[in-house]
Formats: C-alpha cells, sequence, structure tokens
C-alpha cells in the first residue's frame, strides 16, 4: 500500500537536513571522483555528478528517501493507469505514447496503448501520402513547409525538438518539410511565420485538445484569413491535433485529425501527436519512431530502484537536496548545444507548471520549497550573457550542463589549432571546473568562491534517439520530484486565473483596477 505523505514527514528527510553545507571548492574533485560519479544512462548518454555537493553519506541518505517515499512505487502506479492526477482525476500516460511499461491500460473498454500506437500509424500514413505527393495543396502543389498553430505544450515541446533535429536532418538528408511554429495570440507572431512560407506549399497543424483555447483558435481564423485572402481553401491545407469530443474532430474543415486523451498533458505531449504530426512531416515517421525508442529507453531506466543505476531518480533526488536543505531556489539548464536552443524554455513549462504548487494531493499547504526557477541559454552565448552572476553573484545557482563530443553536421573548421567543436567541449569543461574550484585572488574583483555545484548529461551526438531519452530524463526528474514533494504534477490550475479574467475584460465585466488597466489599451 502506497503512502502520499509530505516531504519534512520523512526520517530520511530530517537525517538530509543534518547534512545541510556540503561543498565543492574543497579539493574534492579530482579524476578519480570525475570518472566514479557516472551513471550511465539511456541511448548511450551519461549522467555524472562529480562536481555537485554529493559524498557517500548523502547518497546514502537519498536512497533511503527514494525508498521511504516510495518513489518507484508511484511511478509504477502511474505506468499503470491508477488516477494519479487528483485535481482532475485523471490518469496520467505519457509513457504509454512510446511504449508499454507495465500492464495494460483499459479505459472504458480500450486499450490506451492500442490507441496511441494506432495515432502513430495514422499520422505515419498521411506523412507519407504528403511526402509522395498523394496529398497536395489546394491548387495542386506539394507541400514543402508544416506549421504548427498552438500555445505552451502544444508549442514549446514540439518547437525545441523540431530545432534540436532539424541541422541533424539535413545533414542526414531526412528533412522532408520545413517547420514553423505559431503561438503567441500577438498578430505579428503569425504574420511573421507567414510572410517567410509560400501559402501553396504551406500545411498547417492545429494542435488543441479542447478544440476551445482562445489564443490557438485566434491565430487559427488570422491563418484561414490569410489562406483565402490568397485564392486557397483552408480545409485542403489544415490538419487538427485534438481530442475526440472536440469540436475539432472529425470536422470537414481539416484534412485529417489525430487524437490525443485528457490523460495526456500538454507539457509531457511532444512524444503524442501533439508533437508526432509535426516531427513525422517534417522528418518522417521513422525519425519520429527512433525519437520515441529512445524515449521509452529512459523510462525504463527509471523503473529502476537503486538510484545509482537511476540517473533520472538520482537527478531529482540531489536536486531535492540543493532545493531543500541547501536552499537554492533557481537551477540554470545549459546545454552546449546550438540544437537545444529551445530546450530550456521547454524545460521551464514541464518543471515550473508541474511543480510549482503549494499546496500537496490533499490540498494542505505544505511547508518546504517545491519547484525550483529553471531559466538558460546554449552555452557559449551564456558566457557571454548572464554566467557572471552564476559565477560571483550572491546566489548559489545549481547548473546542469549537457553536451556532446561530435556536432551535428560534422561541418567544422580548424582555427589555432582546434576544431570549432573542440573549442565548444573545452568551454563546458572549463566551466564546470570554474565553477566547482573558483579561483582565490587578492583582489576581490577577481576572486571566484567556487562551490557552484553542477552536472553533466553527455553523449557522442544528439540524434533522435538520444533526444528522445534526454526529453524523458527530465520528464522523469520532474515526476519523482512531485512525488517526493507530494504534489499533484499534473495539473495546472495557477493558468486559469489569468483566462477568466481575460475574459471578463473582453466581455466588458470588469471594474476598479481591471477596468484601470484594460482602459490604458483601450478595450
Amino acid at each position: 500500500m502506497l503512502s502520499h505523505e509530505n516531504l519534512d514527514t520523512f526520517d530520511s528527510f530530517r537525517k538530509l537536513q543534518s547534512l545541510k553545507g556540503i561543498r565543492t571548492a574543497d579539493g574534492s574533485l579530482t579524476a578519480e571522483r570525475v570518472q566514479e560519479c557516472s551513471v550511465p544512462a539511456a541511448a548511450g548518454l551519461v549522467y555524472n555528478y562529480a562536481a555537485k555537493e554529493v559524498n557517500p553519506r548523502l547518497l546514502k541518505i537519498l536512497q533511503e528517501l527514494a525508498d521511504e517515499a516510495q518513489l518507484i512505487g508511484k511511478f509504477e502506479e502511474l505506468y499503470n493507469g491508477e488516477v494519479v492526477n487528483t485535481g482532475e482525476k485523471r490518469k496520467v500516460l505519457h509513457h504509454l505514447t512510446r511504449g508499454q511499461l507495465g500492464k495494460d491500460v483499459i479505459y472504458e473498454g480500450r486499450n490506451l496503448r492500442t490507441f496511441y500506437t494506432e495515432q502513430q500509424k495514422k499520422m505515419a500514413d498521411f506523412a507519407e501520402k504528403v511526402h509522395s505527393g498523394k496529398i497536395l495543396s489546394s491548387t495542386g502543389k506539394k507541400f514543402t513547409t508544416v506549421v504548427q498553430i498552438g500555445i505552451g505544450g502544444s508549442d514549446l515541446g514540439p518547437r525545441a525538438m523540431y530545432l534540436a533535429l532539424e541541422q541533424w536532418a539535413r545533414k542526414n538528408n531526412t528533412l522532408k518539410m520545413t517547420a514553423r511554429f505559431i503561438s503567441n495570440v500577438d498578430p505579428d507572431d503569425a504574420a511573421g511565420v507567414l510572410s517567410s512560407v509560400n501559402a501553396d506549399e504551406t500545411l498547417f497543424i492545429l494542435v488543441s485538445k479542447s478544440g476551445t483555447t482562445q489564443e490557438t483558435l485566434a491565430n487559427e481564423l488570422f491563418v484561414k484569413a490569410w489562406l483565402e485572402k490568397k485564392g486557397l481553401d483552408p480545409s485542403k491545407q489544415m490538419t487538427a491535433v485534438t481530442s475526440e469530443t472536440s469540436p475539432l474532430a472529425n470536422n470537414p474543415g481539416y484534412l485529417a485529425s489525430f487524437y490525443i486523451d485528457d490523460f495526456i498533458g500538454g507539457r509531457y505531449s511532444s512524444t503524442s501527436a501533439v508533437g508526432g504530426a509535426a516531427l513525422s512531416l517534417a522528418f518522417g515517421p521513422g525519425v519520429f519512431a527512433d525519437f520515441l525508442a529512445g524515449a521509452h529507453e529512459a523510462d525504463r531506466s527509471a523503473c529502476v530502484q537503486d538510484i545509482k543505476k537511476n540517473p533520472a531518480l538520482l537527478d531529482a533526488l540531489i536536486g531535492i537536496y540543493e532545493r531543500n536543505v541547501q536552499g537554492y531556489p533557481v537551477t540554470a539548464i545549459l546545454p552546449y548545444s546550438q540544437a537545444l536552443s529551445r530546450f530550456p524554455a521547454h524545460l521551464q513549462q514541464a518543471d515550473m507548471e508541474s511543480n510549482g504548487k503549494q499546496v500537496n494531493l490533499r490540498g494542505e499547504p505544505v511547508n518546504y520549497a517545491t519547484g525550483p526557477t529553471l531559466f538558460g541559454e546554449p552555452g557559449t552565448n551564456g558566457q557571454h550573457s548572464f554566467y557572471q552572476l552564476l559565477h560571483q553573484g550572491t546566489d548559489t545557482i545549481p547548473l546542469q550542463f549537457i553536451g556532446f563530443t561530435e556536432n551535428q553536421s560534422r561541418d567544422d573548421v580548424i582555427v589555432d589549432g582546434s576544431s570549432s567543436q573542440k573549442k565548444l567541449c573545452a568551454n563546458l569543461c572549463a566551466q564546470i571546473v570554474a565553477f566547482a574550484l573558483g579561483k582565490k585572488d587578492d583582489d576581490p574583483n577577481k576572486n571566484f568562491p567556487g562551490g557552484r555545484p553542477s552536472s553533466l548529461i553527455y553523449g557522442k551526438q544528439l540524434i533522435p534517439r538520444t533526444l528522445g531519452a534526454l526529453l524523458a530524463h527530465y520528464e522523469n526528474k520532474i515526476m519523482f520530484q512531485g512525488f517526493a514533494w507530494n504534489l499533484n504534477s499534473f495539473d495546472q490550475e495557477g493558468v486559469q486565473l489569468g483566462k477568466v479574467l481575460t475574459k471578463k475584460v473582453l466581455g466588458g465585466e470588469m471594474d476598479g483596477a481591471l477596468k484601470a488597466y484594460a482602459d490604458i489599451f483601450g478595450i
């Protein structure tokens, strides 16, 4: 029987608090430690925690916490289809979109793994017809561009995944269509994207699970009006990703509809039809299948009880130590890969929308910090932006580096005796050590305190399978932290109040400060 208790009720958490103050600037970051503190991850990735504030005593207590909080059991409960989204009384099944970990999940007589694979086949068949020219635009032209219209999880994840593989696909001759994304209700977003595409060669994907998302429907009408002005038929150039009960389902206004259900949360939807439609069209169904395989491999590794063999669980537990014992409120995601330029933005939503909660599963206030603030940019750009604060600011901010030994294009140049990729990796190595060990200097302005903890996820090259594994690593890390904090990581009530007030403004039902602000903009 699983017990859902708050973090501060566990004996292991009280032991953890006794270890406050472990530092990494004491000479402990040695070559031997770098080699020893590595955990093999899925798809050839490795999670290295050598520069984290971790010692054997801490690892022992983190294992005790994982066991006492029943984190693996709660994961099993999730993937076996129990209702773990207590706020919305829903199952949480994004893991099932990329493979089965436990027993069959049946809902209203339907095997949901079969449902998800049916949608994947439907997307694959549609993509093949588009690529072969069996499906053409309203003027009979072959589609060369796909534009996804969505917001939040319908944009951030798919956009980050597409950008992560675009250059790899170009180099490997698997880029079937270029992809663009419209998300912001600001009309300049849609106008900017539309000005960059050929209308009669562009296929649009409208993504809204409910079929009622205000920003997305506004952008759909913007796109339809643009197509009609050019004499094109929108119904021959638009598809939908939605639920089977939404107004968009089986709608003659779309070439095809691909389905998700209420058990796939937006921020966890990149491996569902939300990401699959665009990725299959852009790269081909085989690439999307490899992406799913990498995610499933990472999910399997997340089932392991031993934290030294479960990189997502270990990463999560170290993060709890940093947040709840060391008192670090912010984490930086630092990919040394331009392909991952939007990955930190996706993780912002995935993490902060999931664990940005102040009440537990029973609606009771918690007496400890929960989800951290996330931010990040690719290296080396970030080094010339915010690393000053990371190195010498008054706050200690844990860092999560991501790096690859090879770049995607394999195009490079030798400058001053080394390639650009080696320069990139050299910067990454230097930053890890500089943050951890610092530098003593008699000039206070040049003194680096060190003690800035960091982890590193690395691999050979960012390809579809490693991208899927990387995505799932972070999704599972977020899940484990939510379990430990006794949160519902799968609803997002925090985004609802603004929506309600927006409707009041647009409906003219406002007074006080709300009306005063609306008057500024002439609403």
